[in-house]
Order: structure tokens, then C-alpha cells, then sequence
């Protein structure tokens, strides 16, 4: 267990497309929440969790965490540490994820002390009118200020949010936001398209026909921009959203996607490990309950089978440029002949590897690759 990931839910605003567990608020219980991360830490220790190894990574995720003040993350960072017993690899990675106009030199420099060496900014997008659409609380000229100040005090691990397939009367030119991103020069980019979630604001604009999403052929056009635009500016299209410079890919995420153990903290945080995955209780509110309470916030856990173990193996692996053990797949198929000829996959030794028009149809090909039957 060298990964910890620590969800923040509270956010001053719900973005469009969010359903993730958030709080929305004006003032942020900062004190409140790191007392009650304080007992779920204490409850996991008496219930006989044991972090034995050096961290190497921790992900303060959200939600918005660079709500809290620095002093509150500077002492997540502690709490989190301490409870590996003070054991922190010596090239740990510890990101932070933070909104663009929460960004000043001031706080990037707390950060920095508090123990922060790499920051996820959520862009989204550089256009007012698309920033405005999907009701974020920053300006277009934001994440280029956040950007310096980050470089100023010394972050230079830095990784920026963007959004394609926005509706058309959002105005969005993605081609620009791909330019703008580029020309700031970050380390990451996490680039994904817009999902239409039905609990949604979105969702319920849909639902209720005053928007249309884009259709499919932009999203796909949009995609391959981006794979196109990104991998001329040197950053490697490292997994089916995410690109990176040389020796910068995201540790923390990679882990996830190579199933290595994992300790989920906070309200709706997930938690794997042999073989089994659990989440704790969502709301803010509920959580905070539970362990004042002394009670374990654990709401759910799910116990992988030998069969599950190797479709999430393959799944996983697919999403990646590593690609997927053949082992884990229906190999060879018709299926995988198919794909072959059409430029979804290429075979590399023992991996199978999606080139990015098949990464535009993943879920299906990793269904017919799994689940199909093995031809020769």
C-alpha cells in the first residue's frame, strides 16, 4: 500500500457536467475536515490497517482542495505521512488539485513548505463563453497566471484539465484551447470529452432538449486533434485521456491503472487492495457523522473474483499505451483479427496495444476482446 488518495468534497460551485460527491459552500469547514480525515485515519489504524511501506504517492483530489487553506493541506500531508509512520519515498509524488483562481505565488509557496510538489489545475477550457457554460469559477486568463505563479515558487510538475464535445452554443473552439495549452508548456494534460451524466445539470438540460450535445463525429474529430496536436508538441499520448513529457505520466494514476494497492480517505473516497475494492459513505455530512461516531465510514465493498480480476487486468491495460497482457484476452479472435486490419491495435510481443482510433472505440473492442471466442 504505497498510494493514498484523500477526496476534498467541497466546491463553491457544481460545474454542469460534475456528479461527483461534492459539498457545495460558502465557507469551507477546513478544521472540521481534517479533524474528521484525523479519526478515519485513527479508525483504519484500530481496525488493523497497516501502511508498511514508504508512500509514494498521495493524491489530494476533489471536489476543489484548493479551497482549504494551506495550512490544512500542509497538515493533510502530515496526518497522511504519519499514519505510514513518517515513511515518504524520496521522490514521493504529492498532487494537488486546484482551480486556476485559487492560485497566487503567496499560496503556491505554502504549498511548496506544506509538502506539495505537483499541481492538477483545472482548466477545462481558455474561452470565456465555454468557462461561463459549464459554470466555472474562473476567468479565461486564469490558468496562465496560476501557471506562473506555480513555475515561480518552484512547482515544476504540472498538469492541466481540458474538456472536448462541448455543445455547439457554447461556442467552444477546442483547436484553440489545445493552442493556448501548449503555448503555457505543461509537464501533463488530461484531456476528456464532455459525458452527459443524467443527475446532472447538464443531464437535465438534455433531458429537457435545451441543449444537444455534440454528436459523436466532433467528439472523434476532437479526440484525434488533440492526439495529433499534443504528440507533435512532444508529450506522449500515455493512456486513452492523459499525455505527458519524458518522465512525467502521473504516477498515482498509473498505479490505479496497473492495479497496485491503494487507501482511499475522505467522504466517497475507494480504497483496493487483495483483490478487494471498497468506498466510503458519500456525503459530507454522513461521513463526518460516522467517524465523530467512532464508526468505520466504509458504505460498500466488492470482492473480485479470478474471472473479474482479469477482465479489470485487461480493461486497464487497453486504456494504456502499455496495452493488455494477451494472457488477459480472447487471443487470438476474429474479433482481434477484425481490429487488426482495421487499425484499432497493433501486437507487440505479448501486449496488445490500441492505436488512438481504437481508443475511440474502447469499451467495445475491450468487450470483444474479452469476452469473444479464440479462434486457431
Amino acid at each position: 500500500m504505497r498510494h493514498v488518495y484523500v477526496h476534498v468534497p467541497f466546491c463553491r460551485r457544481r460545474c454542469v457536467y460534475c456528479d461527483f460527491s461534492i459539498a457545495v459552500r460558502r465557507e469551507v469547514p477546513a478544521a472540521r475536515f481534517v479533524a474528521a480525515l484525523r479519526r478515519e485515519i485513527d479508525l483504519r489504524i484500530s481496525g488493523g490497517l497497516t501502511l508498511d511501506e514508504a508512500l509514494d504517492t498521495i493524491y489530494i483530489g476533489g471536489g476543489t482542495p484548493s479551497l482549504l487553506p494551506p495550512e490544512s493541506i500542509a497538515e493533510i500531508v502530515r496526518l497522511v505521512r504519519d499514519a505510514a509512520g513518517g515513511r515518504l519515498a524520496a521522490d514521493a509524488e504529492i498532487t494537488l488539485e486546484a482551480n486556476p483562481e485559487d492560485v497566487t505565488p503567496d499560496v503556491a509557496e505554502a504549498w511548496v513548505s506544506g509538502g506539495v510538489n505537483r499541481v492538477s489545475l483545472g482548466a477545462q477550457s481558455f474561452q470565456a463563453s465555454v468557462l461561463e457554460w459549464m459554470h466555472r469559477p474562473h476567468g479565461a486568463d486564469a490558468t496562465a497566471r496560476a501557471v506562473r505563479a506555480l513555475r515561480q515558487e518552484g512547482i515544476h510538475a504540472i498538469s492541466l484539465d481540458l474538456i472536448f464535445g462541448v455543445p455547439d452554443d457554447a461556442g467552444a473552439d477546442f483547436a484553440a484551447d489545445l493552442d493556448r495549452a501548449v503555448a503555457l508548456a505543461p509537464e501533463h494534460l488530461s484531456v476528456y470529452g464532455l459525458t452527459v451524466e443524467p443527475r446532472t445539470p447538464l443531464g437535465r438540460r438534455v433531458t429537457r432538449q435545451t441543449v444537444t450535445p455534440a454528436p459523436d463525429e466532433r467528439q472523434a474529430e476532437e479526440f484525434l486533434l488533440a492526439h495529433d496536436r499534443l504528440s507533435s508538441a512532444g508529450l506522449e499520448h500515455y493512456e486513452v485521456s492523459n499525455y505527458a513529457s519524458r518522465g512525467a505520466r502521473s504516477r498515482h494514476n498509473s498505479a490505479y491503472w496497473i492495479l497496485r494497492s491503494y487507501l482511499g480517505l475522505g467522504p466517497a473516497a475507494h480504497s483496493f487492495g487483495g483483490g478487494v475494492r471498497s468506498w466510503n459513505v458519500g456525503p459530507w455530512a454522513a461521513y463526518e457523522r460516522a467517524v465523530a461516531g467512532g464508526f468505520d465510514p466504509t458504505e460498500g465493498r466488492e470482492v473480485l473474483t479470478a474471472e473479474q480480476a482479469r477482465l479489470e487486468r485487461a480493461y486497464l491495460g487497453l486504456r494504456t499505451a502499455d496495452g493488455a497482457d494477451l494472457g488477459d484476452l480472447a487471443w487470438p479472435s476474429a474479433a482481434g483479427s477484425r481490429a487488426l486490419a482495421a487499425g484499432w491495435l497493433s501486437l507487440q510481443g505479448d501486449r496488445v496495444r490500441l492505436t488512438p482510433a481504437g481508443w475511440l472505440r474502447l469499451d467495445s473492442l475491450a468487450q470483444a476482446l474479452t469476452t469473444g471466442t479464440r479462434s486457431g
